[in-house]
């Protein structure tokens, strides 16, 4: 059974660094696409970036692009560093990994728990 573990959220203030990680344990595909969605009180869960480990593939939501690096450190841990944090940022994380890097969350076979990043003004 593949399991995905998150972790690294926290509180921290406007201009802050966080860094998320998701590990990735069991029989998954030799390829393999890992995301992170957030979802904030009262709205929509949101992809915010997405990384294939095999065919150099990544993706950013416009409202995390250039403040935000994923990465795969090539031993099933996909890690979201995030700089420049915003209070629009404070949400729930989530990890969420598939053979691809889809568009919809419905489509990711295997979820992880959310973690809790707050940002204060």
């Amino acid at each position: 059974e593949v399991q995905l573990q998150a972790s690294g959220g926290g509180l921290v203030q406007a201009g802050g660094s966080l860094r998320l990680s998701c590990a990735v344990l069991g029989p998954i595909s030799d390829d393999y696409a890992v995301a992170w969605w957030r979802q904030a009180p009262g709205k929509e869960r949101e992809r915010v970036s997405c990384i294939h480990n095999r065919k150099g593939y990544t993706y950013y939501s416009d409202s995390v692009k250039g403040r935000f690096t994923i990465s795969d450190n090539a031993k099933n841990t996909v890690s979201l560093q995030m700089d420049s944090l915003k209070p629009e940022d404070t949400a729930v994380y989530y990890c969420a990994a598939d053979r691809e890097c889809h568009v919809l969350d419905v489509s990711y076979d295997y979820w992880g728990r959310g973690t809790l990043v707050t940002v204060s003004s």
